[in-house]
């Protein structure tokens, strides 16, 4: 984020509207994300994320593509505007004469990544058994929800409803959070890398150095650093959604942690099954903060702001 002062209120309206647009448009390739990384040796129904796509329209329809959508579109505004307003309150707090060393853009990522996953684990946990209910559906499986599957195309949001009912019922609230660990060793890490590269390539691209940069600078800048956070930290994505994922085929195998899940994927699929996913992942992310850039740069929460009544001493 620039270093702009900006109202709370026009932050998060900027993080939110920025991630009901993201989520949209990428959403398809975040499901093949999902499957792709999930599916095991033994169990493999895709070889791409096209192929992936494709198999999804063909067995389950357009709208397929959008399992766990509804999901993501209700949590996905607080989750964004969490980490863009975090990011900046712990930049503005940290800046001296409004300058920060790589250090502190570290410590602000940090903070930001840390403060997302109260809102990110649960709904990457709920979101991940809609979107990988159609390949557990074309196996043999073992799983909390099957008796649910069944019955789960035609009544999709009572599905959607009742899988959030037994989770709660079976696994209490601690249910939702299961796979915490593993978020914060992604989302950390993440904001890390993303937030200081974002703002040192936006830096770069700026006409004058007390100007925002251009437009289209954001955009690229945003689309650029979210896709090599995304990738760097595509091993723990993986990890993460496997631990999430309480759909299995019975063939599959199940993980204790985050070691027990790292040795048996070393063991069993090899180094190379933690970049499942990677160019999914970088084709999601890089949309996702592109927009969330041009959304934040723009000002659109400033304008939206502007037409509500202003409060007279």
């Amino acid at each position: 984020m620039a270093d702009k002062q900006i109202s709370l209120p026009a932050k998060l309206i900027n993080g939110g509207i920025a991630g009901l647009i993201g989520v949209t448009c990428v959403f398809p390739i975040d499901l093949a994300k999902t499957r792709l990384q999930n599916q095991q040796n033994g169990s493999r129904l895709y070889t791409s994320m096209s192929d992936c796509l494709i198999k999804t329209i063909r067995s389950e329809g357009y709208f397929g593509m959008y399992r766990g959508a509804a999901v993501n579109l209700t949590l996905v505004t607080p989750e964004k505007a969490i980490k863009l307003a975090a990011n900046d309150f712990f930049r503005q707090h940290l800046s001296k004469d409004g300058k920060l060393t790589l250090v502190k853009e570290m410590l602000a990522g940090c903070g930001a990544g840390t403060c997302q996953v109260i809102v990110t684990t649960p709904m990457e946990m709920l979101k991940i058994q809609l979107q990988d209910a159609g390949r557990i559906g074309k196996t043999k499986r073992n799983t909390l929800f099957s008796h649910l599957m069944e019955k789960e195309r035609p009544h999709v949001r009572s599905y959607n409803i009742s899988i959030l009912k037994q989770l709660l019922r079976e696994k209490g609230i601690a249910g939702l959070y299961k796979g915490l660990g593993a978020t914060l060793l992604r989302d950390v890490p993440f904001s890390i890398i993303y937030f200081p590269l974002f703002a040192n390539l936006n830096n770069l691209g700026k006409k004058d150095v007390d100007g925002p940069a251009p437009f289209y600078v954001s955009f690229i800048s945003g689309c650029l650093a979210g896709s090599t956070a995304a990738v760097a930290v595509n091993p723990v994505d993986v990890i993460k959604t496997r631990l999430q994922s309480l759909n299995r085929a019975s063939t599959e195998d199940t993980y204790s942690g985050v070691t027990d899940c790292i040795r048996k994927i070393m063991r069993n699929e090899g180094p190379s099954a933690f970049l499942k996913g990677a160019y999914c992942r970088a084709l999601v992310i890089a949309p996702l903060f592109g927009i969330a850039q041009v959304i934040y740069f723009l000002g659109v929460g400033e304008f939206i702001l502007s037409f509500m009544p202003k409060k007279h001493d």
